[in-house]
């Protein structure tokens, strides 16, 4: 348990049924499609504040040094308290010695985010998201194209 403010968070791996947490895995990747592309060979990790679920993030394993965040998503009412930096945090220690990478639309506000938790931009994929979406991805009012990956090293 990790107290945030007036409330207790908890962070669980999920074995279970992971499709019942799909309304929260949208809010971190649009296409369905896309998280049953990786929601079954990852791990689903959940923060729950009591019993009510307000964060995930899936992590895939590529190799023994090299681990991926496929999905952070952060409950809209429980924004900017902290939970997204603690899921990130969370892997860190479930990973010991593994470097985490990620990979992201280009916003200001998303790369202000993953760098103040100390990730440095790796590479792009030109047209990832023009490519892998059948509709235009808007955040921030920014029409994505390229994918950005970062990366924390251990």
């Amino acid at each position: 348990m990790i107290k945030m403010g007036h409330n207790e968070i908890s962070i669980v791996r999920i074995d279970g049924d992971k499709q019942v947490f799909m309304p929260l895995l949208l809010e971190g990747d649009e296409s369905r499609r896309m998280i049953d592309g990786y929601l079954d060979c990852g791990e689903l990790f959940v923060a729950y504040s009591g019993s009510v679920a307000v964060a995930v993030c899936v992590v895939v394993i590529l190799n023994d040094s090299l681990v991926e965040v496929k999905n952070l998503a952060v409950d809209s009412g429980w924004r900017r308290k902290g939970i997204g930096r603690m899921m990130l945090g969370y892997v860190e220690t479930r990973y010991p010695g593994s470097a985490i990478q990620l990979g992201t639309g280009e916003t200001p506000s998303t790369m202000k985010f993953y760098q103040s938790c100390g990730f440095d931009v790796s590479h792009h994929v030109p047209d990832f998201f023009t490519i892998n979406y059948d509709h235009p991805i808007v955040e921030d009012g920014i029409v994505l194209k390229d994918m950005v990956y970062l990366k924390k090293k251990p």
